[in-house]
């Protein structure tokens, strides 16, 4: 589109966050240029996840307003910046992206939720022809934050799908938590056992069954929020060695610890040569492969929610009131 003034100056939609707290408001921002290293994406879905409602609310790593937020994005590469490897998907491919708003603190090119967004161009993965821009988008959260985990918590969130999925592709024998409907489907792509959360005493059967299989859980991945519980299945299944916890929720000074385990936040790494090391393999070559040979699907169920960019409000509203088996999702 073009400014109101005839100005052939490139702009598009951004749905933007103007201050802390603030609900989103829909915007014209003027379009960037990549730069080094950079693609520029025409975004056709986002996916959200719950630091982006906690970054709205909170402020969190945000550092200028307006601020736009999202990781989770699929679309089409409209343009390279300089020095981009040759590896890099050309313009006209179909990919999913892991964008850096987290690590550029609220810097509104790098937010998911606009139509145009600039990402590194190791942060990009292409979608198999069979797969939609809405399945695409579930997937970069899930796979680049997700860390070794035998015990994941809340196994039919998105981010709860990703852990499963990839722990078993690693080679650990996977158990989860999860309501009973879902149990099927966590056992189709991976999880060895499934229990379910709501049921009382369930730490004290995750336990049970780790001493009957003969299996030491020291590792575990908190999707959901329920970090108590997870330490409290850690503590008796550790086996002696340092347990370590990744937690999907953002971590507070009143979050749950216990001697002997370790939890943090999941985050890839903020240093940005490494970071983009990592996402080189991670997207570049593992998923890359894992999506060829159908390895690795997406998931769980993808929930709509209408409106595009206009719908964003309603969707991080929603997404902050709790979903389970869900991933929300806006078509843009």
């Amino acid at each position: 589109m073009t400014t109101p003034s005839g100005s052939s100056k490139s702009e598009h939609l951004a749905a933007t966050v103007p201050g802390e707290g603030s609900p989103l408001e829909i915007t014209r921002r003027t379009t960037p240029k990549p730069g080094p290293g950079e693609l520029l994406i025409e975004v056709k879905a986002v996916a959200l996840n719950p630091v982006d409602h906690f970054q709205r609310d909170t402020g969190l790593y945000l550092s200028e307003y307006p601020a736009v937020l999202g990781f989770d994005a699929a679309g089409i590469v409209l343009s390279a910046g300089p020095s981009v490897g040759a590896n890099a998907p050309k313009p006209g491919t179909r990919i999913a992206t892991f964008t850096s708003a987290w690590f550029e603190q609220g810097n509104p090119d790098y937010g998911a939720l606009q139509k145009r967004v600039i990402v590194p161009a190791e942060h990009v993965v292409p979608l198999p022809d069979n797969m939609s821009f809405l399945e695409g988008a579930t997937l970069p959260v899930q796979v680049a934050t997700d860390k070794k985990g035998m015990l994941v918590w809340g196994g039919a969130s998105s981010i709860g799908v990703g852990a499963v999925q990839i722990s078993k592709l690693l080679g650990f024998t996977v158990y989860t938590t999860a309501s009973p409907k879902h149990h099927d489907y966590l056992k189709g792509i991976g999880a060895s056992r499934t229990f379910d959360y709501k049921e009382e005493g369930v730490e004290a059967k995750i336990i049970a069954a780790a001493k009957e299989d003969g299996l030491a859980i020291d590792i575990a991945y908190d999707a959901v929020g329920q970090l108590q519980s997870v330490l409290d299945v850690l503590k008796e299944t550790r086996g002696g060695v340092e347990g370590r916890v990744a937690s999907a929720p953002a971590l507070t000074d009143k979050s749950p610890k216990a001697a002997g385990i370790s939890v943090k936040f999941v985050l890839p790494p903020v240093d940005k040569t490494e970071r983009l090391e990592l996402f080189q393999f991670i997207f570049g070559k593992w998923l890359k492969e894992k999506l060829e040979t159908k390895e690795y699907v997406p998931g769980p169920s993808i929930r709509i929610i209408a409106g595009g960019l206009e719908g964003a409000q309603e969707a991080l509203d929603i997404l902050k009131g709790g979903v389970s088996g869900q991933k929300l999702v806006l078509e843009l």
